[in-house]
């Protein structure tokens, strides 16, 4: 299994297990608020936003919670913007931080306060672009999907790796041909459960397994700050740290 895909089965099931789901809700509104806001609250029209209403159901959302949520974007504006931090955890672990926030300074505030009392340093946008590469990653239900011809279905529209995780495909594509793997799973009739933008890293740095859970509290850390919406790191997931993560 590619570094990135057990990733995503990782996050998956922690997803599923996680018991704060009024922080995966909050997550959820912000991206339906910012992408009415930049697009407007018609998905038909809107690739974002079909994107975000798509990962609300995804998270079992109820959907009288997802349009009491476009139409409070679409009747009150907002000002939500998207910031992005990159610095160094302890042991030199890459760390880069998606958020969306309403109040910038307060946001860079708790992310840097995070930083050093952990032992860690906030760098500078851009410091970690060499570290990591965007992908689109699916999660797609198998279904009653044959493997074999899912894969010959959906490999035209530009995906790069398919892989069947358990009940699910994991899909890895080029930023540039997310849109159009989305459209083929649309095309296909495919129960997405998840689609995102992620930023995977090009090297992986292995710690024992002790530093790593340690390291795993941290980022925990910093996805409980509010504005956070996706940390991504560079930490090799071995499979004593996944058995670990499972259970």
């Amino acid at each position: 299994m590619s570094g990135h895909s057990k990733w995503s089965t990782i996050k998956r099931k922690k997803g599923a297990q996680d018991a704060r789901r009024s922080k995966v809700f909050s997550r959820v509104v912000k991206e339906i608020q910012i992408a009415v806001k930049e697009g407007g609250a018609n998905p038909d029209g809107n690739p974002r936003l079909r994107l975000a209403i798509q990962n609300a159901k995804g998270v079992n959302m109820p959907k009288d919670n997802i349009d009491r949520a476009i139409n409070k974007a679409d009747k009150e504006g907002g000002n939500l913007q998207e910031v992005t931090y990159e610095g160094y955890g302890p042991n030199g672990i890459a760390i880069f931080i998606e958020c969306l926030t309403d109040n910038n300074q307060r946001t860079v505030s708790n992310v840097r306060s995070l930083f050093n009392k952990r032992g860690g340093s906030l760098g500078t946008n851009g410091s970690l672009n060499f570290l990591f590469e965007r992908k689109g990653v699916f999660t797609v239900e198998k279904g009653d999907w044959d493997p074999d011809e899912f894969q010959l279905e959906i490999i035209d529209a530009g995906v790069e790796e398919c892989e069947l995780e358990g009940d699910v495909f994991i899909i890895t594509t080029a930023m540039e041909d997310f849109g159009s793997v989305q459209k083929k799973l649309d095309e296909m009739g495919a129960a997405v459960e998840n689609a995102t933008l992620q930023r995977i890293p090009l090297e992986t740095k292995k710690l024992d397994l002790e530093t790593s859970q340690k390291l795993l509290k941290i980022l925990e850390e910093f996805e409980d700050l509010d504005d956070v919406q996706n940390i991504f790191h560079n930490l090799e997931i071995t499979d004593e740290l996944m058995e670990m993560m499972e259970n």
